[in-house]
Protein backbone atom coordinates (compact mmCIF):
# COMPACT_ATOMS: atom_id res chain seq x y z
CA UNK A 1 0.00 0.00 0.00
CA UNK A 2 1.29 3.48 -0.83
CA UNK A 3 0.48 6.02 1.95
CA UNK A 4 2.67 8.63 1.05
CA UNK A 5 4.97 10.75 4.28
CA UNK A 6 4.81 9.54 7.54
CA UNK A 7 5.29 10.64 10.53
CA UNK A 8 5.45 8.50 13.85
CA UNK A 9 5.89 9.11 17.72
CA UNK A 10 7.19 5.98 19.62
CA UNK A 11 8.33 4.57 22.50
CA UNK A 12 11.44 2.15 22.86
CA UNK A 13 11.16 -1.01 25.49
CA UNK A 14 13.29 0.87 27.97
CA UNK A 15 11.12 3.75 27.79
CA UNK A 16 12.72 6.15 25.81
CA UNK A 17 10.28 7.97 23.37
CA UNK A 18 11.23 8.24 19.33
CA UNK A 19 10.05 10.79 16.56
CA UNK A 20 10.07 9.52 13.18
CA UNK A 21 9.90 10.47 9.59
CA UNK A 22 9.91 8.96 6.62
CA UNK A 23 9.14 10.13 2.69
CA UNK A 24 7.52 8.12 0.65
CA UNK A 25 7.60 9.05 -3.02
CA UNK A 26 6.04 8.41 -6.73
CA UNK A 27 6.95 11.58 -8.35
CA UNK A 28 10.46 12.96 -6.57
CA UNK A 29 12.33 9.62 -5.11
CA UNK A 30 15.62 11.82 -5.71
CA UNK A 31 15.72 12.97 -2.57
CA UNK A 32 17.31 12.82 0.81
CA UNK A 33 17.71 13.34 4.62
CA UNK A 34 20.80 15.64 5.70
CA UNK A 35 21.35 15.95 9.37
CA UNK A 36 21.79 18.96 10.85
CA UNK A 37 22.34 20.24 14.22
CA UNK A 38 19.91 19.28 16.47
CA UNK A 39 17.45 18.95 13.06
CA UNK A 40 17.34 17.50 9.76
CA UNK A 41 16.08 18.44 6.45
CA UNK A 42 14.85 17.06 3.11
CA UNK A 43 16.08 18.19 -0.35
CA UNK A 44 16.88 16.97 -3.99
CA UNK A 45 20.01 15.11 -4.60
CA UNK A 46 22.69 16.23 -6.42
CA UNK A 47 21.93 16.24 -9.96
CA UNK A 48 18.38 16.96 -9.13
CA UNK A 49 18.29 20.06 -7.45
CA UNK A 50 16.12 21.71 -10.56
CA UNK A 51 13.40 19.75 -9.15
CA UNK A 52 12.36 22.02 -6.51
CA UNK A 53 11.36 24.43 -9.34
CA UNK A 54 8.83 21.54 -10.21
CA UNK A 55 7.26 21.96 -7.03
CA UNK A 56 7.98 23.83 -3.86
CA UNK A 57 7.06 21.43 -1.84
CA UNK A 58 9.72 18.68 -1.69
CA UNK A 59 12.28 20.35 0.10
CA UNK A 60 11.90 21.64 4.11
CA UNK A 61 13.35 20.54 7.33
CA UNK A 62 11.34 17.44 8.72
CA UNK A 63 12.91 17.27 11.97
CA UNK A 64 13.97 19.74 15.26
CA UNK A 65 14.69 19.16 18.74
CA UNK A 66 12.96 22.08 20.89
CA UNK A 67 14.17 21.33 24.65
CA UNK A 68 12.85 18.15 25.74
CA UNK A 69 10.56 17.99 22.45
CA UNK A 70 11.13 16.85 19.28
CA UNK A 71 9.13 17.77 16.31
CA UNK A 72 8.89 16.06 12.88
CA UNK A 73 6.94 17.26 9.74
CA UNK A 74 6.66 16.56 5.98
CA UNK A 75 6.72 20.16 5.59
CA UNK A 76 7.69 23.76 5.96
CA UNK A 77 5.39 23.83 8.79
CA UNK A 78 8.13 22.49 11.55
CA UNK A 79 10.04 25.50 12.33
CA UNK A 80 6.96 27.44 13.31
CA UNK A 81 5.46 24.53 15.40
CA UNK A 82 8.99 24.77 16.73
CA UNK A 83 9.08 28.22 17.40
CA UNK A 84 5.53 27.93 18.85
CA UNK A 85 7.01 25.26 21.89
CA UNK A 86 10.07 28.14 22.28
CA UNK A 87 7.91 30.63 22.58
CA UNK A 88 5.77 28.59 25.49
CA UNK A 89 2.62 27.03 23.66
CA UNK A 90 1.67 23.77 24.13
CA UNK A 91 1.72 21.06 21.67
CA UNK A 92 -1.52 20.76 21.37
CA UNK A 93 -1.77 24.36 20.84
CA UNK A 94 1.19 24.34 18.54
CA UNK A 95 0.42 22.07 16.23
CA UNK A 96 -3.77 23.19 15.88
CA UNK A 97 -2.29 26.46 15.22
CA UNK A 98 0.23 26.32 12.67
CA UNK A 99 -1.84 23.17 11.09
CA UNK A 100 -4.90 25.56 10.87
CA UNK A 101 -2.83 28.67 9.75
CA UNK A 102 -0.54 27.33 6.71
CA UNK A 103 -3.28 24.52 6.00
CA UNK A 104 -2.66 21.68 3.52
CA UNK A 105 -0.48 21.87 0.45
CA UNK A 106 -1.66 23.62 -2.38
CA UNK A 107 -0.60 21.55 -5.18
CA UNK A 108 -2.61 19.29 -7.45
CA UNK A 109 -2.94 16.69 -4.82
CA UNK A 110 -4.34 18.76 -2.03
CA UNK A 111 -1.33 16.87 0.42
CA UNK A 112 -2.33 16.97 3.61
CA UNK A 113 0.34 18.33 6.23
CA UNK A 114 1.13 15.82 9.08
CA UNK A 115 3.49 16.70 12.66
CA UNK A 116 3.84 14.94 15.52
CA UNK A 117 5.61 16.11 18.36
CA UNK A 118 7.23 13.94 21.73
CA UNK A 119 8.75 14.86 24.74
CA UNK A 120 10.93 12.83 27.22
CA UNK A 121 8.72 14.57 30.35
CA UNK A 122 5.64 13.19 28.49
CA UNK A 123 3.80 9.92 28.85
CA UNK A 124 1.82 10.97 25.49
CA UNK A 125 2.89 11.75 22.62
CA UNK A 126 0.42 14.13 19.80
CA UNK A 127 0.09 13.74 16.39
CA UNK A 128 -1.82 15.90 13.82
CA UNK A 129 -2.92 16.49 9.85
CA UNK A 130 -4.59 19.01 8.36
CA UNK A 131 -6.66 17.52 5.21
CA UNK A 132 -8.95 19.76 2.89
CA UNK A 133 -11.50 18.66 4.67
CA UNK A 134 -10.23 18.16 8.26
CA UNK A 135 -8.04 19.10 10.81
CA UNK A 136 -7.35 16.47 13.58
CA UNK A 137 -4.59 16.76 16.57
CA UNK A 138 -4.71 14.04 18.73
CA UNK A 139 -2.79 13.53 22.18
CA UNK A 140 -1.97 9.56 22.45
CA UNK A 141 -0.35 7.66 25.27
CA UNK A 142 2.76 5.69 24.14
CA UNK A 143 3.36 2.62 25.92
CA UNK A 144 6.54 0.73 26.29
CA UNK A 145 7.43 -1.22 22.62
CA UNK A 146 4.67 0.96 21.01
CA UNK A 147 4.47 3.15 17.91
CA UNK A 148 1.44 5.70 16.39
CA UNK A 149 1.79 7.06 12.72
CA UNK A 150 -0.46 9.45 10.13
CA UNK A 151 0.36 9.02 6.79
CA UNK A 152 -0.48 11.69 3.94
CA UNK A 153 -2.48 9.10 1.70
CA UNK A 154 -4.81 6.51 3.47
CA UNK A 155 -3.87 6.22 6.48
CA UNK A 156 -5.17 9.58 7.52
CA UNK A 157 -6.84 9.62 11.32
CA UNK A 158 -4.39 10.00 14.21
CA UNK A 159 -4.56 7.31 16.97
CA UNK A 160 -5.83 4.58 14.00
CA UNK A 161 -2.44 3.10 13.12
CA UNK A 162 -0.01 1.89 15.53
CA UNK A 163 2.95 -0.91 15.53
CA UNK A 164 3.54 -2.85 18.81
CA UNK A 165 7.23 -4.14 17.64
CA UNK A 166 9.04 -1.08 18.48
CA UNK A 167 12.57 -1.36 20.35
CA UNK A 168 15.12 0.98 18.40
CA UNK A 169 17.99 2.37 20.63
CA UNK A 170 19.27 4.58 18.01
CA UNK A 171 18.03 7.19 15.55
CA UNK A 172 19.58 5.38 12.78
CA UNK A 173 17.90 2.24 14.05
CA UNK A 174 15.17 3.88 14.28
CA UNK A 175 15.50 5.12 10.60
CA UNK A 176 15.95 1.59 9.36
CA UNK A 177 12.80 0.56 11.09
CA UNK A 178 10.21 3.12 9.68
CA UNK A 179 11.91 2.72 6.04
CA UNK A 180 11.10 -1.04 6.44
CA UNK A 181 10.11 -3.05 9.53
CA UNK A 182 7.23 -3.87 11.52
CA UNK A 183 4.16 -2.06 10.92
CA UNK A 184 5.89 0.08 8.07
CA UNK A 185 7.38 -2.87 6.12
CA UNK A 186 3.99 -3.05 3.75
CA UNK A 187 3.98 0.39 3.02
CA UNK A 188 5.76 0.67 -0.49
CA UNK A 189 7.96 3.36 -2.04
CA UNK A 190 10.42 4.44 1.17
CA UNK A 191 12.96 6.75 -0.05
CA UNK A 192 14.58 8.49 2.93
CA UNK A 193 13.90 8.86 6.81
CA UNK A 194 15.14 10.77 9.69
CA UNK A 195 14.58 9.99 13.33
CA UNK A 196 15.30 10.40 17.11
CA UNK A 197 15.63 8.78 20.06
CA UNK A 198 15.83 9.94 23.71
CA UNK A 199 18.48 9.17 25.31
CA UNK A 200 18.31 11.33 28.55
CA UNK A 201 16.44 14.51 29.62
CA UNK A 202 17.29 16.90 27.14
CA UNK A 203 19.21 14.54 24.33
CA UNK A 204 18.15 12.63 21.72
CA UNK A 205 20.23 10.66 18.85
CA UNK A 206 19.51 12.40 15.31
CA UNK A 207 20.29 9.91 12.66
CA UNK A 208 19.28 10.28 8.93
CA UNK A 209 19.25 7.26 6.25
CA UNK A 210 18.45 6.76 2.25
Amino acid sequence: MYVGRIVSIARTQAGNVAGMYRVSSRSFPNRQANLLESSAAIVPKPGHENDIHKNPYIAYSCLMQVGTRLVVSNGSHTDPIAGKLSDGASPRDALASVLHGMDFEHDHLSTPRIAAIVDTADECGYLGIVRANELLVRCLPIGAGQAWYVATYEHTVPGDYADDSFDCASGDDACAYIMGRGAFADLERPITAACGVATGATSYDIAVRG
